[in-house]
């Protein structure tokens, strides 16, 4: 961001297209994934379905699970397990920010992200 004003920066934020809000969507790396890739990895990746995250922050803080969903234009990531009560007394599941989760796991399925990874470990 090149402002520092608070007002701009949520402004940009909310107001960003679609290719940028993906970004903003990201969780830091666990320290041995980032330790296993030896820097071919930022410290932070986007989200994506099927990952294992761990949540850092809130009241469901050191619970662990996987990826059902991310939606994008919120920066929300609804993680398998992580339900509230409504008054209703049903259960709905409870969508995470993503920079509140640590990434444990990456899904295998993504060709770039696995590549990355194996590279430098051989």
């Amino acid at each position: 961001m090149t402002s520092i004003q608070p007002r701009t920066q949520r402004k940009r934020a909310a107001n960003a297209p679609l290719h940028v809000k993906r970004l903003l969507a990201s969780s830091h790396l666990s320290a041995e994934l980032h330790d296993k890739a030896k820097g071919r990895l930022p410290r932070a990746l986007p989200v994506r379905k099927g990952d294992t995250v761990r949540v850092m922050r809130g009241g469901f803080r050191g619970r662990e699970g996987k990826v059902v969903s991310v939606d994008r234009v919120h920066g929300t990531v609804v993680v398998e397990g992580i339900t509230i009560e409504k008054v209703d007394e049903k259960k709905v599941a409870r969508p995470l920010h993503a920079s509140n989760l640590l990434i444990i796991r990456m899904d295998d399925t993504d060709a770039w992200r696995r590549r990355k990874l194996e590279e430098k470990s051989k």
